[in-house]
């Protein structure tokens, strides 16, 4: 047990040093020339002026003053990022050297370390088909490192997926506007897509969600091997596929793009920023790419 404990630790310890270099370097400032604004509190109340935006009138104060007065906001400075983690089963999967797991835990930590880098409150709800941990939002470096250690080493209880229950969490929970990171794959239960689509349309309406879809290639296209076994990571599920029918390989490279489609366009009508990256690609210019389009 001390052998894996020890394991665990050299682990976090790796990934602290390459996503804290990063964060440092490169993530800071683009994270909060991003996300900066996104949090506004009430400052104070004063008469009206020509110019004014007419939907920041103070109603009450109006009414009773009988003069029109203004509602006045000022940019929080202190914001607060929650991590949405996939935690289900299919985030075992990966044919290039790392595993989707490996990336999405990579990309939390250095999110994370960009909001420390901030003064920012970092938070962290890992979910399958249901919420399978919450740490609340902290400050600080061991609470970072706190998180990361979770990542590595938590197991769900269940393998399935249903990111509707990680968001309407995230709606109840967070009452305070944040900036939200949900990091999957995306390969949600079709049962789940129309709780999902009513589950976004509120929280979005209360904080900045941002989708990050981790994926592999092996996951759109089927290689010329044969005649081979292919197992359902979240339901076990096994079938036998002939992967030299040019028919067969089409088929699965269809249903994977229609299904792309699909997640894409709900983030699209939903607002949602989203970026694609794969397990053996670079998260790191896909990142720059999404922070620069905000």
């Amino acid at each position: 047990m001390q052998e894996k404990e020890n394991d665990i630790l050299k682990r976090v310890r790796k990934i602290e040093i390459k996503t804290r270099g990063l964060s440092n370097e490169i993530f800071a400032g683009k994270y909060h020339t991003a996300f900066r604004g996104r949090g506004m509190s009430f400052s104070e109340v004063r008469e009206y002026r020509a110019g004014d935006d007419v939907r920041d009138i103070d109603w009450n104060v109006t009414a009773r003053s009988s003069k029109p007065h203004i509602k006045i906001y000022e940019e929080e400075r202190e914001l607060t990022m929650m991590l949405l983690v996939d935690v289900s089963g299919s985030r075992m999967f990966g044919t290039s050297e790392r595993l989707k797991k490996s990336i999405i835990t990579e990309i939390a930590a250095v999110l994370a370390f960009s909001a420390a880098q901030n003064n920012d409150k970092v938070g962290c709800i890992f979910f399958s088909d249901k919420v399978e941990k919450f740490i609340p939002p902290k400050k600080g470096k061991s609470h970072i490192l706190t998180i990361i250690r979770e990542l590595i080493k938590f197991r769900p209880e269940s393998q399935r997926t249903a990111i509707s229950e990680a968001v309407r969490y995230l709606t109840n929970v967070n009452k305070k506007r944040c900036t939200a990171f949900i990091l999957s794959d995306f390969m949600n239960s079709h049962r789940d897509d129309a709780a999902l689509e009513d589950a976004l349309k509120i929280a979005r309406s209360k904080h900045d969600l941002v989708g990050i879809r981790v994926w592999d290639e092996r996951e759109a296209e089927l290689p010329n091997v044969g005649v081979v076994e292919l197992q359902d990571a979240e339901t076990n599920r096994k079938v036998w596929v002939d992967t030299s029918s040019a028919r067969v390989r089409e088929h699965y490279s269809t249903s994977w793009h229609q299904r792309d489609e699909a997640v894409k366009e709900l983030l699209r009508r939903n607002r949602i920023d989203m970026a694609m990256i794969s397990t053996d690609g670079d998260y790191v210019a896909e990142l720059i790419k999404l922070f620069k389009s905000r």
